[in-house]
């Protein structure tokens, strides 16, 4: 292993999921690009849990190609697990993670190389366009940057994912965090480093469907904003502030309007929907705790983030 991390230049961290027919294709373009740089690289590929031939297809490109290396994942951990896991197990001077999928083409490594060799410790790939994805899905990534850019104290790049040139220095850095909720994203930004940016444009995906949904993409964006900001509890104080101060006016209007003109029947419905108010006001709130508890429940536990049930290729010099 000490021999490889001596010789390898490049380490393409690539998670997979039931993608056995982006595997080739990806393979090939990457293979073709990596070539042109005239460096030596490794194609890390860990596999997540697939249920389909995803394995199968990977040890039979190691057999094709010693450069090929693939972690087996014990079962299912979540996208962020798995690039923790190829990360982990990279031995390169730099790291790029990238998605099977081809919609960050391979073709851009290139460009984030040059950077880096310009001194630069971290260069993400930022999309100018998205294509292949529908209006709502980019709207709703606008969203989420927009979101979180105002709710995180740390810079992160907006519309820019995982794909990106990690210099090892900063790679030693992140191997170093450990924390059960990973958003990857804050991570790479949270560790500063020297960093910029390289534009492209997103390419539909090659095959297969996204396992991305709309729930998990909710999910994705709490995480990410519980993950890096503390803001949440304190518009919760906030929010709690404003209601009890309308409750005050409220029940001081009451008390004037009834020295003036008496006490008239009450409104059932107003009073009905002033209830609803505060109990859904107050559910949000500890809902809002709750998270925050979860993850101190969930950190106190230390347990390991990922097992590995296999390895290919670790053990071979390419």
């Amino acid at each position: 292993m000490e021999n490889n991390k001596a010789v390898i230049t490049f380490s393409i961290v690539v998670p997979v999921f039931n993608e056995k027919d982006n595997i080739f294709p990806f393979y090939e373009r990457t293979v073709k690009v990596m070539g042109e740089l005239h460096e030596p690289f490794e194609i890390i590929f860990i596999n997540d849990g697939s249920r389909d031939t995803t394995l199968d297809v990977l040890a039979l490109l190691h057999q094709k190609d010693k450069r090929v290396k693939v972690i087996d994942l014990a079962r299912n951990y979540g996208k962020e697990i798995a690039l923790t896991a190829g990360i982990d197990y990279s031995s390169g001077k730099a790291v790029i993670p990238i998605d099977v999928d081809l919609q960050d083409p391979p073709e851009i490594i290139p460009r984030l190389a040059e950077k880096w060799k310009e001194g630069y410790e971290v260069v993400y790939a930022t999309r100018e366009s998205r294509q292949g994805e529908s209006w709502l899905k980019k709207l709703t990534a606008a969203m989420f940057y927009k979101v979180i850019g105002s709710f995180v104290h740390i810079n992160i790049p907006p519309n820019t994912g995982d794909f990106r040139l990690i210099d090892r220095k900063a790679v030693d850095a992140l191997k170093e965090l450990r924390e059960t909720h990973r958003f990857m994203k804050g991570l790479f930004s949270w560790i500063g480093f020297r960093q910029t940016g390289i534009l492209y444009q997103r390419e539909p995906r090659f095959a297969g469907n996204t396992k991305w949904n709309y729930w998990k993409l909710i999910n994705f964006a709490i995480e990410g904003i519980t993950s890096f900001s503390n803001i949440p509890l304190r518009l919760a104080t906030y929010l709690g502030l404003i209601v009890s101060l309308c409750a005050l006016l409220y029940g001081l209007f009451f008390f004037i309007t009834t020295l003036i003109i008496g006490n008239p029947v009450p409104g059932y419905p107003s009073l009905l929907v002033i209830v609803l108010f505060i109990g859904g006001v107050q559910l949000f709130c500890m809902g809002l705790i709750g998270e925050y508890i979860g993850r101190i429940y969930d950190e106190s536990k230390q347990r390991t983030l990922y097992f590995v049930r296999d390895k290919i290729g670790f053990n071979d010099t390419p």
